[in-house]
């Protein structure tokens, strides 16, 4: 179990991972040192030798036996400075040690120093050879993105209108994907206008992204931004991967931990961020394990490093437009015109909540509709009134969550309550909480404003009694809408658009419960039709369809 170190010094905030020495600078044993030796080749190394430099990909980890290595970040005028610094029996490198994405820092050696370096392909032996190494390696680098985060060290600036939906958009997309940032909000920031007149920018092209090197990106899809900042990954379309994995949602995040663990080829695509509406979530309370709650980004997060820890590939923005089913290997048409082939795909692209049907809706998303409460949303409308329309689980999460920083949740129902929808637990602290109003029988049936949402109207039904309040934040969590329109025919779906699983076209049972109406072809998660919406139920999906792939692929062996 992870534990907070015991210190008695005043002022610490152990939530800082810079605060945690122990962990996330970790100084491990003689007798470690030496099996950490062995995978690699030793070097000495003259002062001030540049080991890694930022943008690079595929580095290798070092450990330095004498001397020191120092992990550089850049400021606003492109000036190196120290972030950290690893001495004897310490070692380099955060997650991106596990893919092959750009390093967001620097290193070189403080004095005459002496290390051993380990291959990128013999870090990953080293790691899953020696577990208890790779145990504290794992702690250390989560805890050191988490601190990169938090002190925007490694990353990019982000400059536009705090409220504008553009700026929104970039913002959840680098959140999301845990890519240390700034934001300078140019209506509330003073400091934001020296970045608009040091860059030569204008208002009107805004937001942008200043990326390392004083590289301007102005208002990019969030493709470009991944291209740019290398969070993609180079995907060979000639090459047929074992499993193709649509989707990084719970489900499939699970189906390529099992996956890549147990020998198969995969490769995960995925059109946002890992988490899928699952990492919208603020707080899991009811997920097996974690006693005190976890945040879906949180669980995304730390999946997606276990699944890049067994070799799985994790393609991010790169959405799913078609697939070519009428052969094998089957092919996947990707959204920048580039193909993807595999022997076998499991679809886990999830469900998305359904839209209000209410004039106007289109005009005020981003801008005051919100289809996720996280801290970023919250941090929105601190100390404002919100709405909360739905009566699910996420929806309780999320009046819950924002209770704590807005002024109150009004939670919009259309039926008569929430016991037939929400986990108790939910129902009570809602019930019992002097910041949340439950309305049922109750509609949202206008919204107003002017380039932003100004005022919400809804009206309770059985008596017709019509509110309007000023508010200028929505959270909408109603529904589910499957995220299968990309198929094109090529799998038989329910009435409501879900993927039949289990089942053939002429009745009989298939092998598997989450095969399709193609052999090959599985659905696990949110997706399937009769799926049951909760994150437990398809994690466990996503791991046991990985027994049916192995019976396909290799059927004389099962």
């Amino acid at each position: 179990m992870e534990t907070l170190p015991v210190t008695s010094t005043p002022g610490l905030d152990p939530s800082d991972p810079y605060e945690r020495l122990a962990q996330t600078f970790p100084q491990v044993t003689p007798e470690m040192a030496e099996r950490i030796a062995t995978y690699g080749t030793e070097e000495r190394l003259p002062g001030g030798t540049l080991l890694f430099r930022r943008g690079e990909r595929s580095v290798d980890f070092f450990f330095v036996l004498e001397g020191a290595i120092e992990i550089l970040d850049y400021d606003d005028e492109g000036e190196p400075h120290v972030i950290t610094v690893h001495d004897e029996r310490q070692f380099t490198g955060e997650l991106d040690l596990f893919n092959d994405r750009q390093i967001l820092v620097s290193g070189r050696t403080r004095g005459d120093s002496r290390v051993v370096r380990v291959k990128r392909a013999d870090f990953r032996r080293m790691v899953s050879t020696e577990t208890d190494i790779g145990e504290i390696i794992m702690r250390a680098f989560i805890l050191r993105r988490v601190g990169l985060i938090r002190h925007s060290q490694g990353g990019v600036v982000l400059i536009g209108a705090g409220h504008g939906a553009d700026t929104l958009r970039l913002q959840r997309f680098l959140v999301r994907n845990g890519y240390p940032h700034r934001v300078f909000d140019i209506d509330a920031d003073p400091d934001a206008g020296g970045f608009l007149d040091c860059f030569k920018l204008t208002p009107d092209q805004l937001p942008v992204v200043i990326a390392p090197c004083e590289h301007v990106l102005r208002n990019p899809s969030n493709a470009t931004l991944a291209d740019e900042l290398g969070l993609s990954e180079a995907v060979d379309a000639a090459h047929a991967y074992d499993v193709a994995v649509v989707g990084a949602g719970p489900a499939g995040l699970a189906a390529a931990v099992y996956a890549a663990s147990e020998g198969l080829e995969t490769l995960v695509l995925e059109a946002l961020a890992p988490g899928g509406q699952a990492g919208t979530s603020s707080k899991i309370e009811n997920y097996l394990g974690f006693p005190t709650g976890i945040s879906g980004m949180a669980l995304a997060g730390r999946a997606q490093v276990q699944a890049q820890k067994f070799g799985a590939r994790l393609a991010i923005s790169r959405a799913v437009t078609g697939i070519d089913c009428d052969s094998t290997p089957y092919r996947l048409s990707l959204e920048d015109g580039r193909t993807v082939s595999a022997r076998s795909v499991v679809i886990a692209t999830g469900a998305r909540y359904r839209k209000l049907d209410v004039h106007d809706l289109a005009r005020f998303e981003g801008q005051g509709i919100h289809y996720a409460a996280t801290a970023m949303e919250s941090n929105l409308c601190h100390g404002e009134e919100v709405v909360v329309v739905g009566g699910g689980n996420s929806a309780g999460q999320a009046a819950v969550f924002l209770s704590h920083t807005v002024s109150h949740v009004y939670l919009l129902v259309r039926s008569g309550g929430l016991a037939a929808t929400m986990s108790d637990y939910l129902v009570q602290r809602i019930l019992s909480s002097p910041r949340i109003t439950l309305h049922t029988h109750t509609e949202i049936t206008a919204l107003g404003g002017d380039t932003l949402l100004r005022e919400v109207t809804w009206v309770h039904k059985p008596t017709g009694e019509v509110t309007t309040r000023r508010i200028g934040n929505v959270f909408v969590m109603i529904g589910a809408e499957p995220n299968t329109e990309w198929l094109n025919g090529c799998l038989e779906l329910d009435s409501k658009g879900f993927i039949k699983t289990g089942v053939a076209p002429d009745g009989h049972a298939l092998a598997s419960p989450y095969a399709t109406s193609r052999p090959g072809i599985y659905a696990v998660g949110d997706v399937r039709s009769g799926s049951v919406k909760r994150v437990a139920s398809s994690v466990g999906e996503g791991s046991v369809v990985v027994q049916a792939i192995h019976g396909f692929l290799h059927p004389t062996v099962m």
